[in-house]
């Protein structure tokens, strides 16, 4: 199918799982690309680091490789510049050579969008350029231009996602077999789910990462992932799965982002990431395997569910396929895509000041008077008790307790005068509570 019009050339920085994918969604829909843009998509070069390397069948000019990133985006030929190589340099120094020079920009980089998406933003700005990056945060689900195209009319209030599908493919084995951590982790790498080094997923800082690109959207403030509080989930046990499951939970690994007033009654924004327990009549219970799921909250639209595959080559590089058509769409209508909105400049809210819930397992002395002593504490740190459970054996019991909301260092304080206590032989866990439990 010949469009009549010139094609929109494209630069591809990376070669790997998603840019593989995004060639071959490149050559396989080419027909129907050409219809959707109005013209053809054209891609003149391939920037990887070995240019050599077998590619199995990859449908492409062996030609179109190079080793020279730099050059590739500085090209004249080139109008769109898809980034999928990741890390923080030299990605940034290529993105904004390109946006400087008012080339479209196409990435899937959380980690330098939540590290530094104000320089990519100010570049585009300069150069009259546009900047997409559906595929930074949960994979093929369409989920940011929403946010920063489709609520713009409303006020988003709170976001709560599982965006990790590694942690969300442990936490929900764990609570189908009881397995603990370790089993639970070996088998996602067997399956291909964790990688070899799984740190920056068990320990949030994917997830904190995504956090902050979703907050930033959803209430039009700069948040990078310095201001979001991170807690891995690798303490996450058997017994407190299997405590969840008492109380009508299941644990998942949480990215929640709020606005609201701080200490002082001024409008500010709270961004965390912990693993959390959630009522399993929750919408984001169900998610399991390796799904990603987004719940948004907003004034006037209500409750919205965004739930779909958070990763992988074909998701992501499905996402990517969506911003280079909007991207070339653009272009050759001599149009922009909306523009940063960071006006709010919203103050970030400390963690002390989250109001949060808290499940605390601890194993205590058996003996009369301790139930007291210890909502003698929680006391002392205005902490109000929802319930407490308590099992005993010969001279060692164990209570469970869940708490009211309170903000979170009052939470905190309360845990550490508790470890004080000449009764409590040992804090076994302590879990964030979500959700009306």
């Amino acid at each position: 199918m010949s469009s009549g019009k010139p094609a929109v050339r494209l630069a591809l920085l990376g070669c790997g799982t998603v840019g593989s994918e995004v060639v071959r969604l490149l050559h396989d829909q080419a027909e129907d690309l050409t219809a959707r843009i109005g013209a053809p998509l054209e891609l003149v070069g391939i920037a990887v680091r070995r240019p050599g390397r077998r590619r199995g069948d990859l449908p492409v000019d062996p030609g179109l490789f190079t080793t020279d990133a730099l050059g590739l985006v500085k090209r004249d030929d080139v109008d769109v510049v898809i980034e999928v190589v990741g890390g923080i340099e030299p990605s940034r120094t290529w993105l904004t050579e390109a946006l400087g020079a008012g080339k479209s920009v196409v990435t899937a980089n959380k980690a330098l969008l939540a590290e530094d998406g104000a320089t990519l933003h100010d570049a585009a700005t300069r150069g009259d350029a546009d900047l997409y990056y559906e595929a930074s945060v949960a994979g093929a689900i369409p989920l940011l231009r929403p946010l920063r195209e489709s609520l713009h009319g409303d006020r988003v209030t709170r976001v709560t996602g599982i965006v990790n599908g590694t942690t969300n493919f442990i936490l929900s084995s764990m609570d189908a077999t009881g397995a603990g951590f370790g089993e639970a982790l070996e088998e996602a790498t067997d399956l291909g789910y964790a990688e070899a080094d799984p740190t920056a997923d068990v320990e949030g800082f994917d997830a904190a990462a995504k956090a902050a690109i979703l907050a930033s959207l959803a209430f039009h403030t700069r948040v990078t992932a310095a201001d979001v509080f991170r807690e891995g989930m690798t303490g996450v046990t058997a017994a407190d799965v299997a405590s969840a499951k008492e109380m009508g939970c299941t644990i998942k690994l949480l990215c929640i982002a709020e606005r609201g007033p701080d200490s002082t009654g001024q409008e500010s924004v709270s961004v965390r990431v912990h693993p959390a327990m959630i009522p399993r009549s929750h919408p984001l219970a169900s998610v399991g395997d390796a799904f990603n799921a987004v719940f948004v909250e907003a004034e006037a639209a209500g409750q919205l569910m965004f739930y779909g595959r958070g990763a992988g080559g074909t998701p992501t590089a499905s996402a990517v396929l969506g911003d280079i058509v909007a991207a070339a769409r653009n272009r050759l209508a001599g149009t922009r895509a909306p523009s940063e909105s960071a006006y709010a400049h919203l103050p970030i809210r400390p963690i002390g000041e989250a109001v949060t819930r808290y499940h605390i397992s601890l194993d205590v002395a058996d003996r009369q008077g301790v139930l007291a002593t210890v909502a003698g504490v929680f006391a002392k740190h205005e902490v109000s008790i929802a319930t407490v459970r308590q099992s005993g054996r010969d001279e060692d019991a164990t209570l469970v307790i869940v708490t009211h909301g309170a903000p979170d260092a009052n939470l905190a304080a309360t845990v550490e005068d508790l470890r004080s206590l000449d009764i409590v032989r040992s804090i076994a866990s302590v879990l964030r509570v979500e959700g009306g439990v």
